[in-house]
């Protein structure tokens, strides 16, 4: 019996055991089972965010700025929606800054082009290689091809010179289009200076037909007219020589000095009207440049130019130091040296001595020409060698106002200079510039 009590007590107590065991692994089932269902719905909830999270970028990447993220109930989303959608909205902004600049942009660039277009210059952009990169329309009209037609061909397959120079070295030389052959052109280039550093350039291409029909009218009228002044004149001349040749019969004493002063006057209205012809044509001065020894020749001048001088009773000084050579054209200097001579007896005071002196300062031979009389006020030493301006009228003298002005030219086309210093009621200087190279490399 004792037996059979504690078989029956193992037995309840492996059962309850088991049983207990049992109802454990289904409470552990149980917990494992909500736990994983409660981590299923916050995973999902987790992954439905990240699902809207990526569909909004992937928006905000092809350019939807409208899309925004809504808030979850889930830690931490709210931070990250509001930041993600607060870039967002920086991001719209910005576009709409970006769109604004970009319309003025192109509303200036518009206008920049009707501007380009709108110029009675036509405009070409080369590279290194002289091929065209893009052209004005005045530009395509004149060569007769289309815009797009240009893009890459070479620019002197368009353009002809006599010998072909370089782009980078065009500076307002003549051209002419095949295309156009009843036009005047002229070219010129500008280096471009660009971020990437390649080399480009801007062609000026510049029609000057008109302009060129203006300058013959000009000199065959200027031409024309000093033509039919000068014949009178010397026609005059002539006969005044006869008179005082005495060919017509004897003079007085007071006949003579009239017509010497006649003469005299003739002498000084052929050389106003050749200075005319002169200053029209100074933009082809062609210089004759030979070897001059300065001495002799400037010894030369002051005898033609003593008569004027004796009559106000000036003296021309002239006691160079040693003798300088030049290499110049003698007639055109010539032209200069006297015409600053015959100012400085005009404009110096009476009996007052005229200085010449020669000289050299660095790539430069100076001839300067002094006088002791009104001077030149400092708001006109500017404005005295421009065209027609003269200081005749204010001392009641004769003068075209051309002389200073032709005078600067023909020293310029020497590659030269002429300058003036002043000191109003003391002196006038004026100083010719020859350069020195050209002697010296021919006397080494």
């Amino acid at each position: 019996m004792l037996f059979n009590i504690w078989d029956m007590l193992r037995t309840d107590f492996w059962s309850f055991v088991i049983i207990a065991g049992l109802i454990t692994e289904v409470l552990i089932l149980l917990g494992v089972y909500l736990y994983i269902k409660d981590k299923k719905r916050r995973w999902n909830k987790l992954n439905d965010y990240l699902g809207d999270v990526a569909k909004t970028v992937n928006s905000v990447r092809y350019g939807d700025l409208s899309k925004k993220i809504d808030n979850l109930d889930f830690p931490d989303s709210e931070d990250l929606s509001e930041s993600l959608n607060r870039m967002i909205e920086t991001l719209h902004d910005r576009e709409n800054m970006v769109v604004e600049y970009q319309t003025e942009l192109v509303h200036q660039n518009r206008m920049l082009e009707a501007i380009i277009n709108s110029l009675s210059d036509g405009l070409i952009i080369v590279d290194e290689n002289d091929n065209i990169l893009r052209t004005t329309e005045l530009v395509a009209d004149w060569f007769g091809v289309s815009g797009k037609g240009l893009m890459g061909r070479n620019f002197y397959d368009f353009v002809k010179m006599q010998h072909q120079i370089p782009v980078p070295h065009l500076n307002n030389d003549e051209v002419s289009l095949p295309s156009q052959k009843d036009l005047n052109f002229t070219a010129s280039s500008v280096k471009l200076k660009l971020e990437d550093k390649k080399p480009r350039y801007i062609v000026i291409l510049k029609n000057v037909t008109d302009q060129r029909e203006i300058e013959t009218l000009k000199e065959d009228f200027v031409a024309t007219l000093t033509h039919d002044l000068k014949v009178p004149i010397i026609a005059e001349t002539n006969m005044i020589e006869l008179f005082l040749g005495e060919k017509f019969g004897q003079i007085s004493d007071k006949q003579k000095f009239a017509l010497i002063n006649m003469q005299t006057s003739n002498r000084e209205l052929l050389e106003l009207v050749q200075i005319v012809l002169d200053t029209y044509k100074v933009g082809k001065i062609t210089l004759y440049k030979e070897n001059i020894l300065l001495k002799s020749f400037i010894d030369e001048i002051i005898a033609e130019m003593q008569p004027i001088a004796s009559k106000t009773k000036n003296k021309i000084i002239f006691n160079p130091d040693r003798d300088i050579r030049v290499f110049a054209d003698r007639f055109q200097l010539k032209r200069v040296v006297k015409n600053l001579i015959q100012n400085a007896i005009s404009y110096g005071e009476p009996k007052s001595p005229v200085n010449i002196t020669i000289g050299e300062i660095p790539d430069y031979v100076t001839i300067k020409v002094k006088d002791l009389g009104a001077g030149i006020p400092a708001g006109e030493i500017d404005k005295i060698f421009n065209k027609f301006y003269s200081a005749s009228k204010k001392f009641r003298k004769i003068g075209t106002g051309l002389g200073l002005y032709l005078s600067l030219q023909i020293m310029k086309a020497h590659k030269g200079d002429l300058t003036v210093e002043s000191e109003e009621g003391e002196y006038t200087e004026f100083c010719i510039k020859i350069p020195a190279m050209d002697y010296e490399r021919r006397f080494m």
